[in-house]
């Protein structure tokens, strides 16, 4: 996997850390393991490939559908790394 330089640098977690581990989780399946490691990776992904979909066909009110899952993904990153600043999880 790819070293978080900001990890590396500061020596606390990153905003995204743990989206690489996620990923690979929900590639193998285990999507209940893939949401606690980074809970926003799930909205995150279907906010990509909608993107993807609605450039193509142009989906009715897609662009609320953007906007929404990429709230969704902001506020699930904000949330996530909050409780890790709070319980430490974010300093090792």
């Amino acid at each position: 996997m790819i070293e978080c330089s900001w990890k590396s640098e500061f020596g606390v977690d990153c905003l995204t850390c743990g989206f690489q581990r996620s990923f690979l989780s929900l590639i193998k399946g285990d999507v209940v393991e893939s949401f606690y490691q980074f809970p926003a990776t799930i909205p995150f992904l279907f906010c990509v490939i909608f993107l993807g979909i609605h450039l193509v066909f142009k989906v009715n009110n897609g662009h609320r559908w953007i906007v929404g899952s990429f709230g969704l993904t902001a506020l699930l990153i904000v949330i996530n790394y909050s409780f890790k600043l709070y319980t430490g999880a974010a300093f090792h």
